[in-house]
């Protein structure tokens, strides 16, 4: 197979879908590997690297969509992407389709077969290729609500690990999933207040435990988000429905209860957001200001710290990648249940059912298809 990866676009996505080591192992199995000029440079990869892995540069995006079967991407496509696909061509990326209907309608159109990274789903329920990124965005959630509550950037003034005599800054995350847990490690790490609220009450009893009981755990209920609303200073939006829009647990009224600077920071973003108020940001404007409310939107976190991003994303994505390539995507998916969970379009059908609920648009089951 032609496998070929095209530098992101997206405003500073510095992330890159294949490796030089990738990019060898690919060319180990057969196939051929297609990179652009200077995919890989932000990341701290050189051209020089793949072609010493056997990789062919190419300076022109377009011969690449033209020429391979399948193209490895990191973000979803923007629309000037959208137009170099052909029909039949594969897709390997992240996409959240369900919180973009006019990203869905233009590849439905292009009749491309879309596997996202994020609905690829192992027997148990896991995410594995979701994962290191939802760790990295969890992490990183901290690191930026710390920044953005310093009052040159429109916060409090509130340091989160305070200093003898002086309050703990006060942090609240919503969710207990993986961006959460790692945002609570991040908020505790620094000596701040911390609060996890989820309706899993499995999940919170780990974390009440392996913080021997140092944070609060609550049950996500109305009454205790009202109530960790009022005392925040930093909220962690960290919630997940897999594939699907997330739910909106923090209304527009409920921000007059929040402290002037309080700082938002909705992880969820790029599946629409668990806060009403939220809308994508990028990394050269981060926030906006509602109701003196600091919001961070960045739906791509991660392409900030793009080395370890990079290399955490590759290191789980080569193994489907690879099985989709040697087998063809059809015969990868009927012998492999987690990556027929990954394709949610199939030549202008939409085959994963929470985006087509989401949009309002036609399922068709993808078993019957291939």
């Amino acid at each position: 197979m032609k496998v070929g990866c095209v530098k992101e676009i997206k405003s500073h996505e510095y992330r890159v879908g294949i490796t030089p080591s990738c990019a060898e192992a690919y060319i180990r199995h057969g196939h051929d590997v297609f990179i652009e000029t200077r995919a890989g440079v932000n990341a701290g990869y050189t051209d020089e690297e793949y072609k010493a892995a056997g990789a062919l540069i190419i300076d022109d995006k377009r011969k690449i969509f033209n020429e391979c079967e399948m193209i490895v991407k990191v973000k979803e496509p923007l629309r000037q992407e959208c137009e170099l696909f052909h029909s039949g061509q594969i897709l390997f990326t992240f996409l959240h389709l369900a919180s973009n209907e006019v990203l869905t309608q233009e590849l439905l159109r292009a009749g491309i077969k879309g596997v996202a990274y994020e609905t690829i789903e192992t027997e148990n329920g896991q995410l594995p290729l979701l994962k290191p990124m939802s760790e990295i965005a969890g992490r990183l959630s901290i690191q930026e609500g710390a920044k953005f509550l310093e009052k040159p950037f429109g916060g409090r003034g509130v340091l989160l690990g305070g200093v003898p005599g002086v309050e703990k800054g006060k942090v609240a995350v919503l969710g207990a999933g993986v961006v959460g847990t790692n945002a609570v490690k991040m908020a505790y790490g620094l000596g701040a207040k911390v609060t996890v609220l989820d309706i899993n009450i499995n999940r919170l009893e780990y974390l009440d435990d392996i913080f021997g009981g140092r944070i609060e755990a609550l049950y996500s209920s109305r009454a205790n988000i009202e109530k960790i609303l009022a005392e925040s200073d930093l909220l962690i939006g960290a919630v997940l429905i897999h594939g699907a829009k997330a739910p909106h647990l923090i209304k527009r009224d409920d921000l007059k209860n929040m402290k002037n600077g309080a700082v938002v920071v909705d992880v969820a973003v790029d599946q629409g957001g668990c806060v009403e108020t939220s809308k994508p940001t990028t990394h050269d404007n981060p926030v906006f200001v509602i109701d003196d409310v600091v919001h961070y939107c960045v739906a791509n976190m991660p392409g900030a710290v793009a080395r370890t991003a990079t290399q955490a994303l590759t290191g789980v994505t080569l193994k489907y990648g690879l099985e989709i390539a040697d087998k063809g995507l059809e015969k990868a998916a009927r012998e492999n249940n987690e990556i027929a969970a990954g394709i949610n379009l199939y030549e202008s059908k939409l085959t994963y059912r929470a985006v087509a609920d989401d949009l309002g648009l036609e399922y068709t089951d993808l078993r019957k298809i291939i």
